[in-house]
């Protein structure tokens, strides 16, 4: 019996939205439009998400970084290493004691954006002077050739391993750039390896960098020894712990240790910065989440329209339909089957919206990750779905309950009266 009543309110609700069409499709607009905006801008968030994940997981895994505290100031570039570096070789070392079994690497690392050139042809990249750990922290294989070993670093070998990026702009005519020459501040070095491809995102171009000797570096193109001690500097440290849940702990001790060596008192500031890769993505996360919420706002503001926009209409059905309810009501039909009927117009309405508005978010999340090139993957999850016909729903029944319950209050010989 329950079931029949129901299916009658639906039938009456579906018949009185036909008979007025523009004004259903109007009003129906406002909701659609609503949950479109909310179900895009949540795939969307999701999707940056996703990205932001990826674009970290490419750079490697459980990695920390260490980097001078000028570094993190802005207005290095350019400027001498004994200017903006307070790490030193003997820090590494120190660190390297310290953590040892909690950590798979510890790799030194002296950079500087220069030209490297090769038969007339220049490419401006960062040079990085590093050790044989800095591949495998990074999960970064050779395409062609070999990375930096042991020998290498032992011998002062003056040899470069070229990422995709630089090897394209220097041999553009070659797959394999393996075994020519190229030259860094005139000094000549032989290309043992070129990188595989990294990819590159906003945070930039994974693959443009070249890689030599870290002692190389030091010594032969950056004068890299601090001027008061004359130990050998460098420009950061990047470690890997062997798990993540070992990465707090590691931070510490990286503290601990160079606050000590650098005799920094109690209450002053390190003149070093640690960061891990978990606060990295911690730090993008929050900010995508900001984006998502701010944007989901301007959606539920649409919906919050959407839904007065609903009541009017509502008001407006139930001034022009007063005679029909003073005749429903003198055959019989109590306050709540006059409350229902129009709480179920109302609801119907706004579900329907929901559901054009759930498929139009879809395709714009779609359409937004057509455009990024597939960086972004836009999914629209089923609980996305439940959420935007759940809250269109209840923006129905919120918003209906008022005109409902105005209908059903009317006295029937006042409303048979009404012209």
């Amino acid at each position: 019996m329950r079931t029949a009543f129901w299916i009658e309110n639906i039938r009456q609700a579906l018949e009185t939205l036909a008979s007025n069409r523009l004004r259903a499709a109007l009003t129906l607009l406002g909701i659609l439009i609503g949950v479109a905006a909310v179900i895009a801008m949540v795939a969307i968030g999701r999707g940056v998400q996703h990205y932001i994940n990826a674009q970290f997981a490419a750079i490697g895994t459980n990695l920390i970084f260490v980097i001078p505290q000028a570094a993190t100031e802005g207005g290095t570039t350019g400027a001498a290493l004994q200017d903006i570096s307070s790490l030193t070789m003997r820090d590494v070392q120190a660190i390297e004691r310290a953590v040892r079994g909690r950590t798979t690497a510890v790799v030194p690392v002296v950079q500087r954006f220069g030209p490297i050139e090769s038969e007339g042809r220049e490419a401006v990249t960062v040079i990085l002077g590093t050790t044989p750990g800095y591949a495998p922290a990074r999960n970064w294989r050779p395409l062609y050739g070999t990375f930096l070993e042991e020998s290498h670093i032992l011998n002062r070998s003056r040899v470069i391993v070229l990422g995709l990026t630089p090897a394209r702009r220097l041999f553009p005519e070659l797959p394999n750039p393996v075994g020519k020459t190229v030259r860094i501040n005139g000094i000549p070095f032989r290309v043992i390896g070129v990188m595989s491809d990294k990819g590159g995102s906003a945070f930039g171009d994974y693959n443009d960098l070249a890689f030599i000797p870290l002692p190389v570096a030091q010594e032969i193109l950056y004068d890299a020894r601090d001027r008061r001690t004359g130990d050998l500097l460098v420009t950061g440290i990047m470690l890997q712990v062997a798990r993540a849940e070992y990465s707090d702990e590691v931070v510490r001790t990286i503290t601990e240790v160079l606050r000590e060596r650098h005799r920094i008192r109690f209450q002053d500031e390190d003149d070093f910065t640690v960061l891990t890769q978990f606060e990295l993505i911690s730090i993008f996360g929050q900010i995508s989440n900001v984006l998502t919420i701010f944007l989901g706002a301007l959606g539920a503001i649409s919906l919050l329209v959407g839904g007065i926009g609903i009541m009017n209409i509502m008001l407006v059905s139930v001034t022009e339909r007063t005679r029909e309810i003073g005749l429903r009501k003198a055959v019989g039909a109590r306050r709540r089957d006059i409350l229902i009927q129009f709480l179920t117009e109302a609801t119907l309405i706004t579900m329907l919206g929901g559901a054009l508005g759930t498929v139009g978010g879809a395709l714009l999340a779609s359409l937004i990750g057509v455009l990024s090139r597939g960086e972004v993957q836009a999914a629209v999850g089923w609980d996305t779905v439940a959420l935007a016909v759940g809250v269109s729903a209840a923006v129905g029944l919120f918003f209906g309950l008022y005109p409902a319950w105005r209908a059903a209050q009317l006295d029937p010989i006042v409303a048979l009266r009404y012209e």
